[in-house]
Order: structure tokens, then sequence, then C-alpha cells
């Protein structure tokens, strides 16, 4: 629950995705189509579960997963996802604060109430006042009175004024964003040195006859022959048949013609969207950006969204609609809006151009000719198939299928690691794996429309090879093992010394300096563990790094602590604070709402939670 409460506030859910509905025609779905009969999908406490408002909820969710991803989300697929546990907890939550709200009398009065509905873009006139027939006919399409959802805005006031109770007083200690911003802070410098086998005091010698056999044995593994499987095949590709073909000059314009999209793009913009409920939202959060105090991945993540998100890719001017114009009219990256959307007012970032193109036909018609070539010459295939699947039917063997139909005759010895020829098709594979030796050939297609059929004439299995055959590759496991354990063995010797009192630059190793390292910095080309095991040792200290078949010696030279008086150290401090006051009241709020509901108790009807479901579906 921490993360969607750490995303929308909870006081908010029902009344916003109610406006949403009623904005962008999506009222009725799921919502009034109800018997009387049931009105709810169960209670906390003595307050129910409103079941028009968690069907109105879990459209919702649907809907903004769905512009999300770009496609539509099936519900089947929003179950899949936890779209509908998300909406459950959202519904119950909300109504754990509405009977919370109103055991110990908090309300919202009628003035309170008529100055918030007057605020409500939904609601407003050409003039920009409000006005009661828009009020009225939104109203009666979603299938509500105004009394029914004037209630629902007096209890989202109430549980407003219940939540910013809950987690107004919520702040992080100064001394932990301190503490949290010098860590974040720091900086050091520390010397990295590769052992490598030149290091070594003298070369590792060639492996005797006992170490090889010794490594031999326990290794193997990695001198197994894997099973074979010896393996006739007949092969017919079509590019076997494309003498035959004859092209067309017509048909290719033709073709040019119809895939014009192809050969002509215009010009195009890499966007991101991020959409607002309304329009005051929108330029509140654009003010914000061009004063350069939230970056818009940051105005996306305060929306509960990444930027792979709101990604649009490539769009052209006429997908974007009616900000369309705007954002062409753009020449170089930065963001734009409010625009409108399908989705409501939007900030739309624009990160690239990419210029209109253009190939000729003749500059395509190589192409186009070799496409049609293979096309015509795979239909020629086709036409053959039956002729050969009759062969195989009445028992001609493999070699005399090849030579009537004019096909390939080959040979191969399959195994997992067989990937040449008519084995990097993964239809061949599967068939070659699943093949049993008493198995008829059978005519089979392969994805570039070519056919194959095959017999296993034999199985080789899994075998240890000879020693005198490998011997070559057990000598340099051997020598790589052993030269690896010397290493280490070399790193710790110098480690040792180094604990006492010596510096890594005085080694005699091939030493690279850092200085003023920050904390999430990057090693080009080694490990990232060095970087976090130099920020672990106190200064002075070093420690040997044993990974991935190499080994490394780490010494912390300096440690710098950021003043904190600094803007940068500043800035982080803010954004830290914001973070962790986030996080805390988050967290604070997700526990006082378990615990409503706990003391409450819930209790839910299965029967009217799978009738909204059917709705759904």
């Amino acid at each position: 629950m921490s993360n969607r409460l750490r995303n929308k506030k909870h006081g908010n859910v029902i009344v916003w995705v109610l406006l949403a509905m009623l904005v962008f025609g999506l009222g009725g779905y799921g919502a009034r189509n109800f018997g009387a009969s049931v009105q709810s999908i169960g209670t906390v406490g003595d307050r129910a579960i409103d079941l028009r408002d968690y069907a109105r909820a879990l459209q919702g969710d649907i809907q903004t997963l769905s512009a999300q991803i770009g496609q539509p989300v099936s519900f089947a697929q929003a179950q899949t996802l936890g779209v509908v546990q998300q909406a459950q907890g959202q519904i119950i939550a909300t109504t754990a604060l509405d009977y919370e709200a109103g055991r110990i009398g908090i309300s919202a009065g009628d003035d309170e109430v008529r100055d918030r509905l007057s605020k409500l873009s939904a609601f407003r006139g050409a003039d920009g006042q409000f006005d009661r027939d828009t009020y009225k006919l939104l109203l009666q399409r979603e299938g509500m009175t105004e009394g029914e959802f004037e209630a629902k805005l007096r209890d989202e006031t109430a549980r407003t004024i219940l939540q910013d109770a809950a987690v107004g007083a919520t702040e992080v200690p100064g001394s932990v964003v301190s503490a949290l911003t010098a860590w974040t802070t720091e900086t050091r410098d520390f010397t990295i040195a590769e052992l490598i086998a030149s290091d070594l005091p003298e070369p590792v010698p060639a492996p005797d006859e006992a170490a090889l056999k010794s490594y031999y044995d326990a290794h193997p593994a990695d001198f197994t022959r894997p099973e074979e499987r010896k393996i006739t095949y007949v092969w017919l590709r079509p590019e076997m048949l494309a003498d035959k073909v004859t092209l067309d000059e017509a048909a290719l314009r033709k073709s040019y013609q119809d895939r014009i999209g192809e050969f002509v793009t215009p010009e195009k913009r890499l966007v991101e969207r991020l959409v607002y409920p309304t329009e005051e939202a929108a330029k509140a959060a654009k003010a914000r950006f061009d004063a350069g105090q939230a970056t818009f991945e940051a105005l996306a993540k305060e929306r509960g969204l990444e930027l792979s998100d709101i990604d649009l890719g490539e769009v052209t001017e006429a997908d974007l609609g009616a900000a369309g114009a705007a954002v062409f009219a753009m020449g170089e990256p930065g963001v734009a809006g409010p625009l409108p959307s399908e989705f409501g007012p939007a900030l739309y970032a624009m990160n690239g151009i990419i210029a209109a193109q253009e190939t000729t036909f003749e500059a395509a018609r190589e192409e186009l000719a070799s496409e049609a070539s293979l096309d015509q010459a795979r239909r020629l295939v086709a036409q053959q198939s039956e002729n050969i699947a009759d062969l195989l039917a009445s028992g001609a063997t493999l070699e005399e299928v090849a030579k009537e139909a004019g096909m390939e005759l080959g040979q191969i010895d399959y195994s997992e690691a067989s990937e040449d020829g008519i084995a990097g098709y993964g239809e061949f594979r599967q068939a070659a794996a699943a093949a049993r030796t008493e198995d008829f050939p059978q005519l089979l297609t392969l994805k570039d429309g070519g056919l194959f059929a095959l017999r296993l004439d034999a199985i080789v299995p899994p075998a240890l090879r000879p020693m005198d055959e490998v011997r070559d590759a057990v000598a340099a496991g051997w020598t790589a093992e052993e030269t690896h354990r010397r290493l280490a063995a070399r790193a710790a010797e110098l480690q040792a010394g180094l604990a006492n009192g010596a510096k890594l630059n005085t080694s005699g190793l091939v030493v690279t300096r850092y200085t003023d390292f920050a904390r999430n910095g990057h090693l080009a080309d080694a490990p990232g563990e060095i970087v976090s095991r130099a920020f672990a040792l106190d200064l002075g200290q070093s420690a040997v790094i044993d990974t991935s078949g190499r080994v490394f010696l780490v010494q912390t030279d300096a440690i710098h602590a950021a003043s904190p008086d600094s803007a940068e150290s500043k800035r982080i401090a803010a954004a830290v604070k914001a973070q962790l006051d986030q996080s805390l009241g988050s967290d604070m709020f997700q526990f006082y709402v378990q615990s409503v509901e706990n003391e409450a108790g819930i209790s839910l009807n299965a029967a009217a939670i799978n009738a909204v479901h059917a709705q759904m579906n």
C-alpha cells in the first residue's frame, strides 16, 4: 500500500476518478448497471463500501494503465497486473477514512462544499464560471443526483482534513537528514591495482602429468562431449528457386506505392507527454519547470510515473492532434504546454527532431526486387510441398525425395550447440531434439518459407572425452586456475603489508589513483564492487577484491566531507528531506489506515464484487 499512498492521496480517489469519467465521457460503464438490491461490495465498520464507487475506481485504474502503456488493457490483463487488487485497496481505505471521520465527528460545512464545487473545472461554462446546467448534465450522464455527488464531495473534504492531520506533523529529524546528506556527498581518494600474471614473483610453470590428471578429474563437465544426434535431412530453400522467378516492373512500382510510408516518412519528434487533471495543475508544473525547480522526470515521478510510462516515442504532427502544431514549432528540445490531449491538459517534452526522409523508387528498386523475388520463390516452394509430402507418405527415402524434388540432401551431427546451416532454424532444432529413430520423416516448414524433412540415424550419448583429446584445454584450464590462485595469494601478502602502513602506490604494481571520487561514480573496465569497498574502508585501510576471475587491491587515501553550507549540499539536503518526509508521511498514513481498518473490521461481499467484474469483461 505504501507505494500507492506515495502516488495519490486516498482522500481524493473517488471524487477525482468520478470527475475524470465525467470529463472524458466514461460514465455509466460498470457504474450504474447494477440492480437496486445490491448497493455495496461490503463494509468497513458500519460504513458501506459503495459498489458504484468501486466500479468507477476500477475502471479509472484500467483507463490510467491503458493511457500509460498506449494500448487498451483488458479486464483479464488488469487482474494479472494487480489493478483489481489496487482498486479494492483504494476503495477499502477510502471507506475506512469515511468511517473514521464520521466516528470522531469530522465534517465539512455547506460553505466549504459550495466553495470546492465552484472550483471544479469540469463544471465550468464558456465564461469560466460554475455552470449549473453543465453540472446537472454531467451528473445525469453518470446517473447521479446533485445530492449524491455533493455528499461524496463532503466526504472527500472530511477525508482530506483527517489525512492532513495524520501526516501533517511528520518530519524527519534534522540529524538524520544531515547524516544522510553527508554520507551521500562524501567523496574519496583511493588507489587500485589489478594483479596480473606478470605481477607474480615467478611465472606459473607448465603443469606436470599429475596436475593435469587432477584437474581433468575435478572438472568432468568441461570436457564432456554433449549428446550428438546423427541426422540426415532434405532441405528446399526459396533461394534455390530464384532462377525460376520472373519480375514484373509494374508490380514493383505498385509495391512501392503500397508501401510508400516506408520510403517517404514525414518529420517526426521524440516526445514524452505528462497529463494533468486540470489546466491549473499543468500550468503550475510548467512554471516550476521553467524556474528550474523541477526536472521533467521529477514532475513525472510526482504523478507516480516514470519517463518510460509517458514516452510516446517517434510521433508525427498529426499523431499529437491539437498539440501537434505547438510541439512541432519547437526548434530545439524543451517542454511545451499546457496543451490539449485526449486525456486532458498536458505538458509535452520534445527530446529530438527526426528529419523527413524520402527514398525514390529507383533507390528502393533493388530491395523491392529482392523481396518480390523471394516472395515468388516462397510460393513456388509452397506449390511443391504437396508433391514432396506425397513422396514421403508413399515411403520414399530422403535420398529419393532429394533426387525427385530437387532438394538439398545433407547430414549433420546435431547437438544443442549446433547453429550452422539448417541448424540455425528454431524449427529444425526443435524437430531434431524431438526426433526418434523409429519415426518416419515428415515435411515441415521453416520461418523463411523453406521446407525440410529429417531422419534420425543414430544417437551418440554424452561421453567424457579422453584426456589426450582435450590435453591442451586441460592445460589451459589448470594454468588459468593456478594463476588465479597465486594472484589471490600474492594480493593477500601485499595487503598484509598495506595493513602495516605501506602504500599501494609503492608496491611495484601498476596502479590507478582516483581523486574526489563520488559514491555513485563509475569505474570503466572494473567491477563496481571496488567503489563500494573503497567507501566502506576507513582512511588508509585496504582490501583484496577477488571477483569474476580477476584480483584487485584497493586502498583508501583520503576522505572528503562536503561542506554542509555549499549550494550542492543544500540542494541534496533539501531533496533528501523532501523524500524522507514524504516516505515517513506515507508510511505513517499507511499504518494509520491499516489501524482504522483493523479496528473497524472489513467484510466483503464476493457476489457483489463478481457482479462488478462481470460488467468489466
